[in-house]
């Protein structure tokens, strides 16, 4: 005799009762009024104490002038910081040649070019610091930094080379600069006077970094201003 196949049974879904729904619904409206009884209640309770709200914005507008003052504060201190920066040559000898950058444009920024900034690493096309002084005038900075300082390896010709095909055509610099805390080679001088390029070497650049007076000042033969100046 063959045997029936034993058929499976389908496991039973339980559904849910309409009194188990009518429990859910029920919590939720007793919820949802109890919330609103507490809001009623608080507000109800406020306008009753009105002078406490007073108070509690009478206190957060305290609170946020002084937050505001705080950070007027730190701003003064921070343009005072910058106004008074000075370098010693060794100090700058002694800093990574990324910092030495950094070095340059808060220099820049001392004198007055409130948007220098940093650009240098890969890819940088021949420019480590861009910055506009209040002349109107675009900076384009190339740095180079020599550890061993006057004794390090000269800047020579190719680095120029490099500068004098991306600072104006690519960067749109007005003054195209060169810095080292380091030396030229002989070569270097002519090629820049040709190419109106600006050489800032050891000696200049300790003048710049421990003084108060700006770069273009020290510079010769500058562009003339874009536009006017408070320092004209």
């Amino acid at each position: 005799m063959r045997r029936r196949p034993v058929q499976r049974r389908r496991p039973v879904q339980r559904r849910r009762s309409r009194k188990s729904q009518g429990t859910e619904w029920l919590v939720v409206g007793g919820a949802a009024v109890l919330g609103l009884s507490l809001v009623v209640a608080l507000v109800q309770w406020l306008l009753a104490h009105w002078w406490i709200l007073v108070l509690v914005v009478v206190v957060a507008a305290a609170a946020g002038a002084v937050w505001l003052q705080q950070r007027q504060q730190q701003a003064q201190w921070a343009r005072a910081r910058t106004q008074g920066l000075r370098y010693a040559i060794s100090q700058l000898d002694a800093l990574h040649h990324r910092d030495f950058e950094h070095a340059v444009r808060d220099l820049m920024r001392r004198d007055g070019c409130a948007d220098a900034v940093q650009v240098g690493g890969a890819g940088d096309n021949g420019a480590d610091v861009k910055a506009t002084d209040p002349f109107g005038r675009r900076w384009v900075i190339q740095c180079k930094h020599r550890r061993d300082g006057l004794a390090g390896s000269p800047v020579g010709t190719p680095d120029l080379h490099v500068l004098n095909g991306t600072g104006r055509q690519l960067h749109g610099g007005d003054v195209v600069v060169m810095v080292t805390n380091g030396r030229f080679t002989a070569k270097c001088p002519p090629l820049a006077k040709s190419q109106r390029l600006h050489l800032v070497d050891r000696r200049l650049l300790s003048e710049w970094a421990a003084g108060s007076r700006p770069l273009w000042e020290l510079l010769r033969q500058l562009p003339p201003p874009r536009r006017p100046s408070a320092l004209s």
